[in-house]
């Protein structure tokens, strides 16, 4: 398998498992998520929308923080938040 098949793959996966948590994320890093998921399959590719409310705000903010990041870097950083959140909520 090939690299950015594998890390594909454990990016959906991660998704895939967050999505299915029982448990609450805390919003911090909720929005860490969005705006790894965003940049992952959107890169650079913004456009802000007239009339965003607070939290629609916030989302896009957090997103155009990343900017410049590669989508393979945005994976492998949800790739490694998932997997943090997924282990303290196992622990926990």
């Amino acid at each position: 398998m090939s690299i950015i098949k594998n890390i594909d793959q454990k990016f959906q996966d991660s998704f895939q498992k967050l999505s299915n948590l029982k448990k609450t994320i805390t919003p911090d890093l909720m929005l860490k998520l969005y705006a790894f998921h965003k940049q992952a399959n959107y890169g650079n590719n913004r456009s802000l929308k007239r009339g965003l409310d607070v939290r629609s705000g916030f989302k896009f903010n957090a997103w155009i923080q990343l900017k410049g990041m590669s989508t393979n870097e945005a994976k492998a950083k949800y790739i490694e938040l998932a997997e943090k959140i997924l282990k303290h909520n196992k622990n926990s």
